[in-house]
């Protein structure tokens, strides 16, 4: 059979030999650009390789082709009237955010009274009905009328029956203090001492400017007489600005919180939790003796929201005033956004659930990657995981 092959092969015709020859070369390109694949693939895994390549991206980001300059004079006067334009366009963009404001204090109104509404069940001023109390949970959907009339009246008597156990609570105790602990940026500024107060928190609303004034915003926190201060609400407001910088127009990309003010907490003697009284020992030079100097210094407290740092004249501030500033500008726009309109779904945790949904996935997906990648250095004879562990990252600011 194999002398067959080889006759028949040596009376082929030349010019099938070269057909022959090029399908050849053909299959032999492909295993090469194959190759050139999977080395492409192994270099872009490598995180060394990769630092190096986001460093050089960087470097490349938003810097100047020279395009522009290279451009006859009167090219460039014709795209100085393309920029007058879009300086235009931000004015009216500003124009814009002006009437969603407008819009914001319309809704805001349509809004209030179902918040007050839901004041008044949190602080025990009115007991909702059967009616406005049923609620038909997504897995009740499916069962039938008899299965949920028998869930129903099992879950009435055990609610009975702990109701006989202990005392019956008024409105919802601790509703927006476990807002405030179910969600990470506001449990990052509580501190322990600062529960017992906010357990008489009870209500926090959202003032918008009247029409025709400067376009802001004010928090109101509501509290029940306490022991701690006498105040009965504590604000704090942000005037934003809705209109470009005139130095820097194309910068302009919606209205910005520009200051924020505070008020004055009227506390009871020895209740302050912003401050703490401190014990230091000082030893005199000279003869040697030892006193006990007492200090009052600020004390870490949610409280502290309520003095912000003093935006100067010139505007100019320290770093360490500007990150407060900007973490200030973000929890009060969160609670603005977020907290106020959403208050139950934080309580029973179901927003932060929505939200985490997100990051599941990604993260998810993420760990699948760097499991797969583990997985294919250690099945690699050649892997040496210390010619491939990736530099220190730097830490940067956000």
């Amino acid at each position: 059979m194999a002398d067959i092959d080889n006759k028949d092969q040596a009376e082929m015709d030349p010019a099938d030999m070269e057909d022959v020859e090029e399908v050849e070369e053909e299959e032999t390109g492909e295993d090469e650009n194959s190759k050139a694949r999977q080395l492409t693939v192994q270099m872009m895994q490598n995180p060394q390789i990769l630092a190096a390549l986001q460093e050089r991206l960087d470097g490349l980001n938003g810097s100047p082709s020279g395009y522009i300059e290279s451009l006859p004079k009167v090219v460039k006067r014709r795209v100085n009237a393309l920029k007058n334009l879009q300086v235009k366009c931000a004015h009216i963009e500003a124009k814009f955010y002006e009437e969603v404001h407008e819009l914001e204090r319309k809704y805001a109104a349509l809004y209030q009274p179902l918040f007050d509404k839901r004041s008044d069940i949190v602080k025990a001023a009115y007991e909702p009905t059967d009616e406005e109390c049923e609620w038909k949970a997504d897995e009740e959907e499916e069962l039938t009328v008899s299965k949920q009339e028998e869930m129903k009246e099992k879950a009435k008597l055990e609610e009975e029956k702990k109701d006989e156990e202990k005392e019956d609570p008024k409105g919802i105790p601790e509703f927006w203090l476990t807002v405030f602990k179910n969600v990470d940026l506001l449990s990052d500024m509580l501190q322990e001492h600062d529960e017992p107060i906010l357990k008489h928190l009870q209500d926090i609303k959202v003032k918008f400017s009247d029409p025709g004034q400067p376009m802001s915003f004010t928090l109101e926190f509501h509290f029940e007489p306490n022991e701690f201060f006498t105040n009965a609400m504590l604000t704090k407001t942000y005037k934003m600005r809705s209109e470009p910088d005139e130095n820097d127009p194309f910068s302009f990309d919606g209205p910005e919180i520009m200051c924020c003010t505070g008020c004055t907490i009227d506390w009871t003697k020895g209740k302050n939790v912003t401050l703490k009284t401190i014990k230091k020992k000082q030893k005199h030079k000279g003869r040697g003796t030892v006193r006990t100097v007492t200090k009052t210094v600020p004390n870490d407290s949610f409280f502290n929201f309520f003095t912000p740092p003093e935006v100067p004249e010139n505007g100019e501030l320290d770093e360490d005033s500007e990150a407060v500033l900007a973490a200030d500008f973000e929890i009060g726009h969160f609670i603005r956004e977020r907290i106020v309109p959403r208050a139950v779904l934080y309580f029973t945790g179901e927003a932060i659930e929505d939200d985490d949904d997100d990051y599941d996935e990604e993260g998810e997906e993420a760990d699948d990657e760097e499991g797969e990648e583990e997985a294919d250095e250690e099945n690699d004879p050649d892997y040496d995981p210390k010619k491939d562990a990736a530099p220190p990252a730097e830490c940067k600011q956000q």
